[in-house]
């Protein structure tokens, strides 16, 4: 399977967040090639600014799994992970993060700029999809203003 592969299944967690009026993000863990996690934003619905697509599909493989790391897994989600969620996947040692859009608003380069805030040992592939994940963002914020 390809990076494609899994950032369409983000995509469509993406959108399941659009439906409900959440900022669309959507992220999926794929470990040995299988999704065994999958998020999207909740903040508005659980009240809960820590609600993020990134939070809710790491919560979801750990208790998957039974375990705090993901020394093997990747992470797929649509638009670039903000400092809070890079804490928590630092944390989680995953192995390889990929995102479609970037954030440059709300991004952890915003803050970090080119220091690596990420685990020594993962790696960061960046606009897989970008185009779509960026539609996506652009539209909903569109429909708000």
């Amino acid at each position: 399977m390809t990076d494609e592969f899994y950032m369409q299944h983000a995509l469509r967690e993406a959108q399941k967040a659009f439906g409900e009026g959440e900022i669309p993000v959507g992220a999926v863990v794929v470990l040995n090639g299988k999704i065994i996690a999958r998020g999207h934003n909740q903040v508005e619905r659980l009240n809960d600014p820590t609600a993020h697509a990134e939070i809710i599909a790491l919560t979801s493989a750990f208790n998957f799994l039974g375990a705090k790391y993901l020394p093997e897994g990747t992470l797929y989600v649509t638009v670039e992970p903000c400092l809070m969620c890079t804490g928590a996947l630092y944390w989680s040692k995953i192995t390889k993060v990929v995102w479609g859009a970037d954030d440059e608003k709300n991004g952890h380069k915003r803050i970090t700029g080119e220091n690596w805030p990420f685990h020594p040992k993962t790696t960061i592939v960046k606009g897989v999809l970008k185009e779509e994940c960026a539609s996506l963002m652009k539209s909903f914020f569109r429909d708000k203003r």
